[in-house]
Order: C-alpha cells, then sequence, then structure tokens
C-alpha cells in the first residue's frame, strides 16, 4: 500500500512535521513517482504496534518525570520537618536550662536567707553562754526600789530599737514589744531605760518573755 505524506499523516493521525522527520531518518520505507513521495505501509498493525509501544515509552518517561518531582517534593518536605524537630529541641534544653538556672537563684536565695536568721540568732546564744557564766562567778540581787539606768557604755548592753530591728522583725511588731517594754518599766528590773530609749542587758536577764510576738 502506498500513501501519499498527506494521507499517511491523516491515516496515523501524525503531525505533518513527524512524517517528514521520518522520512529523513528513514524509519519509514518511501518511493518517489513522477516527483511525489509515497510511503509505503507494509502492515497497519505492525505500523500500530510501533506507534502504541512509542505511546507507552512517553507515558513512562511522563510518569519518571512525575515520579522524580514528587520524590523532591517529598525529599524537601522531610527536610523541613528535621529541621523543625531540632529546633524544637533546641527549644526545649533552653527552656530546662532556664528553669535549673531559676531553681539555682531560688535555691541561693533561701540559703542567703538561712544564714541571716542564723546570724541574728547569735545574740541569744551569746546571751545564754553569758548568764551562764555570770551565774557562777557571782549571783546578782538587784535592787526593785526604783527603775533601773542603763549603762550606754557597757558593750553587753543593746538599745531595743537596735535588736528589734536586727532580727528581722515588721513595723507593727516593734510597736507592740515597745508598748510592752513601756508598761513593765519601773516594775520589771530588766527593763532599762536611758535617755528616754530603752535598752536590753543581754549578759544578764532574759527577755524571751517581752520579746515574744505572738
Amino acid at each position: 500500500m502506498r500513501l501519499s505524506i498527506d494521507e499517511y499523516a491523516k491515516r496515523f493521525e501524525l503531525p505533518i512535521a513527524t512524517v517528514h522527520a521520518k522520512l529523513r531518518n528513514k524509519e519509514v520505507n518511501y518511493t518517489i513517482d513522477n516527483g511525489i513521495v509515497y510511503i509505503i505501509v507494509t502492515s497497519e498493525p505492525e505500523q500500530r504496534q510501533k506507534t502504541s509501544a512509542g505511546t507507552i515509552i512517553a507515558l513512562y518517561q511522563k510518569e519518571n518525570q512525575q515520579l522524580k518531582e514528587k520524590i523532591q517534593h517529598l525529599e524537601a518536605k522531610v527536610d523541613r520537618l528535621i529541621d523543625d524537630k531540632e529546633q524544637m529541641l533546641r527549644d526545649e534544653r533552653s527552656r530546662i536550662e532556664h528553669l535549673y538556672q531559676s531553681k539555682d537563684e531560688q535555691l541561693k536565695s533561701v540559703l542567703e536567707l538561712i544564714n541571716t536568721k542564723l546570724q541574728l540568732s547569735q545574740p541569744h546564744e551569746t546571751q545564754h553562754r553569758n548568764e551562764e557564766i555570770e551565774t557562777e562567778v557571782e549571783p546578782h540581787t538587784p535592787d526593785l526600789s526604783t527603775p533601773q539606768t542603763a549603762d550606754n557604755s557597757d558593750p553587753h548592753k543593746i538599745a531595743l530599737r537596735k535588736y528589734l530591728k536586727n532580727i528581722g522583725l515588721e513595723a507593727e511588731q516593734r510597736r507592740i514589744i515597745k508598748r510592752r517594754f513601756a508598761g513593765a518599766y519601773g516594775s520589771d528590773i530588766r527593763v532599762l531605760q536611758h535617755r528616754g530609749e530603752f535598752y536590753l542587758d543581754l549578759a544578764k536577764f532574759d527577755y524571751s518573755d517581752l520579746l515574744k510576738v505572738h
């Protein structure tokens, strides 16, 4: 069977340019009669088989390209997920480090507070030791007839105002204790006064009942 270029293109549904390309590449058999090119078609099923094989290959190539694009997209998505996970881990590590740092600062504050309380409690311990020494050396019998006046030069005596401030009492608590000392002045030999200010003699007396807050 002989077909002209136009007939061949219509029969196999191919562009004219494709048919010319087949002729140049000698993919088809042809003959020239009176200056007209005729393509020799030996078997239609064989030609359709070649066309179908080419179509299948083209489809496979197209699908292969699509799969490559999907793989690239998935790889990029996996990379983003890994980066996000690493960032989450870094953020969590920073949060934990900050938490432990805050806990360390709180612990330091508590230890400093305890140390301050211990330092403030040392005058009480000195008071008890001095009382024991004073009792062993010389019993003291104070005069109850008149209010006691403080000797400001005695190193064992401390102003009530200063003492209350050192032990960290609140303003209202200090006022209560000062009123208690004022009420006991003149009837309690432990209550000493000098120039209108009350003093404590921690070496001789125990003021725990007058200094109690509650």
